[in-house]
């Protein structure tokens, strides 16, 4: 059940996930396809209308932006040896300039210069804990090959508890993916099929990219978002600035371009060609200027997305879609449902 009972210092909605609407399988084990999952979608003035993600062209319009990030997938898990046999499975979050990396260790402690041999004749060097981060270290690789080579040999795709199974790397990848760098997949835009894409060009939708390589998920429950490296090029901010001149409205898929497009504000507002690396945390109190709405998956209690969900629809709105997406049996994580999050739905619709 949602916890609103009280007001928390920082902007989260606290709630119970049930284990069974978590996603265990892809969608396309449990139906037809990849966009074979539920949509729900939210107004800030609290309209929710449930429906089929193939109904997505409903509730956009000719002129609409559609920002996509095209970072793709690696194979970020690795299995490391202490010197007495123990394995510890890491999961390499970001890479760091000067071939340092951050890295997680799973489920082990380690300590700084410490070595641990990888697959190959690899080495992983822990150097110090990264900033106050409970479980992220930095640390230098050494590896027999280039990174790309070596993590496509002896990688796996990171993949949690609520996975049943492992699966190939191709179904960590969102179909416009073209540049490798995040370790878990910007999974908001699994769903998007090249179909849609293209009935969404030939409604009038303008699709943009933008990259922001993830890093691991799993810490965002206990710690603040922390750096990770982007590229807003000149033609989407091109393309985001025209519609905001014609008063059209731009739509990001996923969070990580939501943080993207914010961190690429110039001093009067507007999103402009930028690079480098971010440590931007939204917040309803920073609120939000670049997208007028998000396509994002559900996300867990407390995460700090649901701060950024809050920033664009309001606590209310939030709150009210995600007791209505327990109730409505939803399904969390990667290869879940999705929420498409507007600052109003289209008039015909609000009364649905």
């Amino acid at each position: 059940m949602l916890d609103t009972s009280a007001k928390m210092l920082e902007p989260r909605i606290s709630f119970e996930l049930p284990p069974e609407r978590e996603a265990r399988e892809p969608a396309e084990e449990r139906g037809t396809g990849r966009d074979d999952v539920r949509l729900l979608v939210t107004s800030a003035q609290g309209h929710i209308v449930h429906g089929h993600f193939c109904e997505l062209p409903r509730f956009l319009q000719a002129g609409d932006v559609f920002v996509l990030n095209q970072s793709a997938t690696i194979p970020a898990a690795l299995t490391a040896l202490r010197p007495n046999g123990e394995q510890v499975q890491l999961h390499l979050s970001t890479r760091l300039p000067a071939d340092l990396f951050l890295v997680e260790a799973r489920s082990a402690k380690v300590g700084a210069q410490e070595p641990l041999r990888l697959a190959g004749g690899g080495l992983v060097e822990f150097l110090t804990p990264y900033l106050e981060s409970r479980r992220l270290w930095v640390a230098r690789l050494y590896l027999p090959t280039d990174f790309f080579s070596y993590m496509g040999r002896y990688g796996q795709p990171i993949s949690y508890r609520h996975s049943a199974g492992r699966w190939p790397l191709a179904t960590y990848q969102n179909v416009y993916a073209a540049e490798p760098g995040s370790a878990e997949m910007p999974s908001a835009g699994r769903p998007l099929t090249q179909q849609m894409l293209e009935r969404l060009r030939v409604m009038g939708v303008e699709i943009a990219f933008i990259t922001l390589h993830a890093g691991v998920s799993s810490l965002e429950r206990d710690e603040p978002p922390f750096e990770e490296h982007y590229s807003v090029p000149a033609e989407t901010a091109d393309i985001v600035g025209r519609a905001r001149r014609t008063g059209c409205r731009i739509i990001a898929v996923g969070t990580t371009v939501v943080r993207a497009l914010e961190s690429s504000l110039d001093a009067k507002g507007r999103v402009v060609a930028s690079q480098g690396w971010t440590d931007l945390v939204i917040t309803p109190r920073r609120g939000i200027s670049a997208v007028d709405g998000l396509l994002t998956g559900f996300h867990e209690p407390q995460s700090s997305h649901l701060a950024m969900l809050e920033a664009i629809a309001g606590r209310d709105a939030i709150t009210a879609s995600y007791h209505a997406a327990l109730s409505r049996g939803y399904l969390w994580h990667e290869f879940g449902d999705s929420q498409l999050i507007l600052y109003a739905l289209p008039k015909p619709m609000r009364a649905a």
